[in-house]
């Protein structure tokens, strides 16, 4: 389970929007409590696919990564999750996301059907990495 705020569901939302027909990306920071994955920040990450690939893919590159960390660490928080949107594609891992995921981490997925946010959905990758299984989203405040 995830827990965000709905001002975190609009920020994500938005980022998604602004990004159509492309996809966005970023970090979701936070504590792992309980089995439960508490957000606190979210960290919207440029898409550094190249042009003719953002509209189905995105690269987070390490330098960003490593941004990631030291914010989550300055702030006593550990990144819990990512998020990104499927333009004009429902909000289910692909193949390329499943081979692309760790386990532990949250995926957010957002929906943007015809510039519209559409759905979003959490997924978890399984451990022995053969499949994703969907986890509650719970919206707090």
């Amino acid at each position: 389970m995830i827990i965000i705020t709905k001002q975190q569901r609009l920020e994500m939302n938005q980022h998604a929007g602004q990004e159509y027909p492309n996809e966005c990306c970023g970090a979701v920071l936070g504590r792992f409590e309980h089995g439960k994955k508490i957000t606190h920040t979210i960290l919207p990450i440029s898409n550094k696919r190249e042009p003719e690939a953002k509209h189905n893919r995105f690269l987070i590159l390490p330098e960003e990564f490593l941004h990631c960390e030291k914010t989550a660490r300055k702030s006593k928080l550990e990144i819990i999750g990512f998020y990104h949107s499927h333009p004009d594609h429902p909000a289910e891992p692909s193949q390329y996301d499943l081979e692309h995921a760790l386990p532990v981490y949250s995926y957010i997925i957002i929906a943007v059907a015809k510039g519209n946010i559409d759905d979003m959905t959490s997924w978890e990758l399984q451990n022995d990495r053969t499949r994703f299984n969907k986890e509650s989203i719970v919206e707090n405040e």
